[in-house]
């Protein structure tokens, strides 16, 4: 057997892997957006299609080609927003790199687990996004700049109703703390409830766009949450809170490394 007769046995399984592949990096670019309900539904009518061929259904077969070629261009005018958002995410760097030890990390956690636990008895709000993969540069510039290390006191400071800049979130790029008063883009989440106030609609959106992990604290209710991936994670205690922001920023960053 020579090598052209293997190649083309083993041909066909390197396709359907890479093409498997493929599909997958793009359910996982799609995720939390709301192209992914939409990509579900593309997926039935692929499956449909090919039965209509298979069956031989001309007339489902020739409406589902025109309905294909009219969808491609929708979907992009459609989900624009999330296809670049999701484009932004392609090739930037992690929030966790090989000059940031383990042990700095959990120091800056503990940082900020004992101010925002003293924001929240006193019911001050706050919102802190902690940069990952997808950098959050453009949100940060639209704040004010700090570039200081985290600290407790820092923290507090910044979102005390007398400070200045206390409107807003922080960015939180490593052990630093890179920007106050940043807008965050608001969730596009028709579900929410018309009481979830805009601090917490700013966290989901955020999440929703980038793979960031965002700390917040309620100002009418002084409770604690996290969101992640368009999510809330309730906080109970501050030993939770070091729990989830350490699978999140610490476990997660190994397992991707």
């Amino acid at each position: 057997m020579n090598f052209f007769e293997i190649w083309s046995m083993i041909k066909p399984i390197i396709e359907i892997l890479v093409l498997w592949w493929i599909f997958y990096r793009i359910l996982l670019f799609f995720q939390g957006t709301r192209a992914f309900q939409v990509l579900k539904g593309v997926t039935y009518l692929a499956i449909a299609f090919l039965l209509a061929q298979l069956l031989r259904f001309d007339t489902l077969n020739w409406l589902l080609m025109k309905f294909f070629a009219i969808s491609i261009l929708a979907m992009v005018i459609i989900f624009q927003q999330e296809l670049r958002h999701g484009l932004a995410r392609l090739g930037r760097g992690h929030f966790l790199n090989l000059f940031i030890e383990e042990s700095d990390v959990i120091a800056s956690i503990s940082e900020i687990t004992d101010a925002v636990f003293k924001l929240s008895e006193k019911r001050t709000g706050c919102l802190i996004a902690f940069e990952r993969e997808t950098k959050l540069t453009t949100y940060a510039e639209s704040g004010l700049q700090i570039d200081g290390l985290i600290s407790s006191e820092i923290v507090q400071t910044i979102f005390k109703h007398e400070s200045p800049i206390h409107d807003g979130g922080v960015v939180i790029r490593g052990q630093r703390i890179v920007a106050a008063a940043c807008l965050f883009p608001l969730t596009d989440n028709i579900n929410l409830s018309k009481i979830i106030g805009t601090r917490h609609r700013a966290a989901l959106g955020l999440t929703e766009h980038t793979d960031a992990i965002v700390l917040l604290v309620s100002e009418e209710t002084g409770e604690l949450s996290v969101a992640c991936d368009g999510k809330f994670i309730p906080i109970t205690g501050p030993e939770r809170l070091q729990s989830v922001l350490k699978d999140l920023l610490i476990t997660t960053a190994k397992a991707k490394k």
